[in-house]
């Protein structure tokens, strides 16, 4: 643990922040409030050089990013040691059997628990200028997301009240087609006057190939009439649709101009290649892998550290004859959301994942149940490949899995490893029922190809609807 000056815990705000002081060696502590102004707080960090001559200086706060932490990142004799909400708040409850709260003392009560347990916090190291960048860039990007759907939620709602034709003449909202389709015929009245070579034209110059598809719309077009005829209705849900497709199409925009940045700093990641090797994560996935994880080695020291802080590991709770494992609740959202929805993307790509994921499914867990015991194994994998700086090789894995003789080598079909001593069953495994765990890998892999959209695991855009919808 190294050696520091003085230890100082600080109770955040937005406008100013309280402030506990304790300088080692001294016996009284010093209660300030310092200003969330930029010249303020640099003049109330100079002020600690100066007095404490350059010596190191703990801080402890409850957050690792915003404001105060962007502000102070910069000075390299602070130590920060980010403190978890919950963690304080239970020690503030153990202390306070009342439940009193108030920022002056919660400042003291932050600083009493660097003193007590300093030894077991861990100095937050901010990660390289790449990976900082490209993790407000992706999380930045996910909160556009959330706005389309948003938009697209409410443009759908619209539709259904007055001209509910054209959910099945476009299709997805989030989408160019729709944004020119609504523009171009915004109502009923408009959509009949329509020409079936202008709905063809229309269509092909949007790249909806399907004849039949084609064909059924413009026999819907044909044949529509008004859900209503109501002018008021009509007039005031015209105008709304105009104003929120102007904003869907500048949402649209953003997010491609969103990935065109992403993808740029992306390149620059000195662990690049290690997120391209992965199955299924895609464009998007691979960036906001990288971010997770960023390029601090020291971070985590085993895989059960990354699992635990993704949230991907379960957790235990037993109490005399009671015994329950639960999925974790305190855990970084975003960071288990991107390291399950690349478990989700990885089942049609990855042979060993479609059976693990069927096994489980087989075994009675549900789909988001098994897409999470997916993503604890995946997060072994890419621990070892992140520790060691390796791409991921698929059949390198397959052969570590003929090696253990894992389960997964019946199910995959994978002949026995020479050095293994155990044998595999003489008959091939089963095919799949409802009283079976084993399928053929390949069996698996061509139904999950033709079915995973009707199994609720879509490509990436689509998860995140369905996550802010659930959130």
């Amino acid at each position: 643990m190294e050696e520091v000056v003085a230890l100082i815990g600080i109770d955040w705000a937005d406008e100013s922040h309280e402030v506990c002081v304790y300088k080692i060696g001294s016996d009284r502590v010093e209660h300030q409030n310092v200003e969330q102004k930029a010249e303020a707080l640099h003049d109330w960090v100079n002020a600690l050089r100066k007095r404490f001559q350059g010596g190191k200086i703990a801080i402890a706060v409850e957050q690792s990013k915003g404001a105060l932490i962007h502000a102070l990142m910069r000075y390299d004799f602070l130590l920060f040691y980010p403190l978890n909400p919950k963690s304080l708040s239970s020690y503030r409850e153990a202390l306070r059997t009342s439940g009193a709260k108030d920022d002056p003392s919660d400042a003291e009560l932050i600083l009493n628990f660097l003193r007590t347990h300093r030894d077991r916090l861990r100095v937050w190291v901010p990660e390289d200028e790449v990976s900082r960048r490209l993790g407000m860039l992706v999380e930045f990007r996910r909160k556009i997301v959330a706005d389309l759907v948003r938009v697209t939620n409410r443009l759908g709602s619209l539709l259904k009240g007055y001209y509910p034709q054209a959910l099945e003449m476009i299709g997805e909202l989030d989408s160019r087609m729709a944004c020119d389709f609504l523009s171009k015929w915004p109502s009923v009245l408009e959509l009949k006057k329509a020409k079936a070579a202008s709905l063809r034209r229309f269509y092909a110059q949007h790249n909806s190939r399907s004849a039949e598809a084609i064909e059924r719309r413009i026999v819907l077009a044909q044949a529509a009439q008004p859900l209503t005829e109501d002018r008021a209705i009509i007039e005031a849900s015209l105008l709304m649709v105009r104003l929120l497709v102007r904003h869907l199409r500048e949402l649209l925009d953003s997010i491609r101009e969103m990935d065109a940045e992403i993808g740029e700093v992306f390149s620059l990641h000195p662990d690049r290649e290690i997120y391209e090797s992965l199955p299924g994560a895609g464009k998007v996935l691979e960036p906001r892998l990288a971010a997770a994880m960023g390029t601090n080695r020291e971070k985590y020291d085993t895989a059960l550290e990354l699992q635990q802080f993704v949230g991907t590991a379960p957790v235990t709770v037993r109490s005399g004859k009671s015994h329950w494992v639960h999925r974790r609740l305190a855990r970084p959202r975003f960071v288990m959301q991107t390291h399950v929805e690349f478990a989700a993307q990885s089942i049609p790509y990855s042979r060993w994942a479609a059976a693990y994921y069927q096994h489980q499914r087989n075994n009675g867990s549900g789909h988001y149940a098994a897409v999470r015991a997916l993503a604890y194994k995946w997060d072994r994998i890419i621990f070892r490949c992140w520790k060691d700086r390796k791409r991921y090789e698929e059949e390198r894995y397959l052969e570590a899995l003929k090696r253990r003789n894992s389960p997964l080598v019946k199910l995959l079909n994978l002949p026995k490893s020479p050095k293994s001593t155990k044998m595999l069953p003489a008959s091939p495994p089963q095919p799949r029922s409802s009283h079976s765990s084993w399928a053929s890998a390949g069996q698996i892999i061509a139904e999950l190809k033709e079915n995973f959209v009707k199994n609720n695991v879509e490509n990436t855009k689509t998860q995140h609807k369905k996550i802010e919808k659930n959130a």
